[in-house]
């Protein structure tokens, strides 16, 4: 008994011996772990509230307040608990706030000296959370030309999510001095242009009610909106084999978010109904000629071949 209480005392006498004094403050091992303690616990309440708040607000919204915003809340009430905490840590050990002032001017230096790029990226990613220039499920396409679903807005980095499942994270720097496209900034729909061409000498009335019947089995396009969000057809082009069409038309988000599969849906649809009303997709053709034995090729659009 008496060894495990000399154990103890020794133990105790060795967190408690000052390690060093500042400003009247003695700062022992104990004070040390028990700040250290304070910081982590706080991290971990911090980060344990957002997820709760993100997990009671999913799929809600409050008095006008969508998901988004919900998410960047948590996000702000997150990051103010670490800092919160940490200075409560400080200050209850006896620390000498003022004293960070030097610390504020150390960190300048740093700044200075190649801490440039966090720095800017963490100011970014406060500019970002406070501007909401970018949500969460946001749509958008990089001057890299990588696009995505924006699923996770952080201090130093925002991670991109692609279609493939890809997730590309980029420095909030980037958001704030490139150019950056948000397909789903103020609302979650756009208008698309989907390309397709048929023969000459088809008739332009049936290749467009074709083209406004097929639309009209993809889901997600916006047939029955608005008169200026009606779908459209319209003959943009006589190309060298074909009478050039675009569908166009408005999309909801999820089709906009998908921009390779959605045009791929149309283009199916499409091709289904000209092939049902037997209207004609051409495709490049070459006439040849033989002239005293030497063969010649020509070759000229369908428009002249017509006539």
């Amino acid at each position: 008994m008496d060894s495990i209480t000399h154990f103890f005392n020794l133990a105790h006498q060795w967190l408690t011996t000052p390690l060093f004094t500042s400003e009247g403050s003695n700062f022992s091992l104990a004070s040390v772990l028990g700040l250290l303690l304070i910081i982590i616990a706080a991290w971990w309440g911090a980060a344990t509230l957002e997820k709760l708040m993100q997990r009671a607000t999913r799929g809600k919204s409050y008095k006008g307040i969508d998901e988004s915003t919900l998410y960047l809340l948590g996000r702000l009430v997150r990051y103010t608990v670490w800092v919160v905490a940490t200075l409560m840590g400080l200050s209850y050990m006896g620390f000498n706030l003022s004293g960070l002032a030097f610390l504020g001017g150390a960190i300048g230096v740093g700044i200075g000296f190649g801490l440039q790029n966090i720095f800017s990226n963490f100011m970014s990613g406060i500019i970002l959370i406070v501007e909401r220039s970018l949500k969460i499920g946001d749509f958008v396409e990089m001057s890299s030309g990588a696009t995505g679903v924006v699923n996770e807005i952080g201090l130093r980095f925002t991670r991109i999510t692609t279609r493939d499942n890809v997730d590309i994270i980029v420095p909030n720097s980037e958001f704030i001095n490139g150019q950056v496209i948000n397909w789903s900034f103020t609302e979650k729909s756009r208008r698309i242009h989907v390309p397709f061409g048929v023969a000459y000498g088809c008739d332009k009335e049936q290749v467009r009610e074709a083209a406004l019947e097929a639309a009209k089995r993809v889901d997600g396009a916006v047939i029955d909106g608005e008169p200026r969000r009606k779908p459209e057809v319209w003959l943009v082009e006589f190309g060298d084999n074909s009478l050039n069409f675009e569908l166009v038309i408005w999309v909801g988000n999820e089709l906009m978010s998908r921009p390779k599969r959605t045009q791929a849906l149309f283009l199916w649809e499409i091709e289904t109904e000209l092939r049902k009303r037997n209207i004609e997709i051409p495709f490049p053709q070459r006439d040849l000629h033989v002239r005293s034995g030497v063969l010649d090729v020509r070759v000229r659009p369908q428009a002249d071949r017509a006539n």
